[in-house]
């Protein structure tokens, strides 16, 4: 990891309460709750991806 984020205590128990939901929508389960965030994620990585990436068919050089 590039970055480290320290939260205080309000932003920390906002976060909680995300989690907290996030699990709820998955009947409870944390571990199918991380899958679908890993997912989510990599999903939203590529999206990324491909904005950075040059346009197709332009050449550069």
């Amino acid at each position: 990891m590039d970055h480290i984020v320290t939260l205080d205590s309000r932003q920390e128990a906002a976060l909680q309460g995300v989690a907290d939901k996030f699990i709820a929508l998955h009947r409870g389960d944390p571990v199918k709750a991380l899958k679908e965030m890993i997912v989510l994620n990599g999903r939203l990585q590529d999206q990324l991806d491909a904005l950075k990436a040059p346009p197709l068919g332009k050449r550069y050089g």
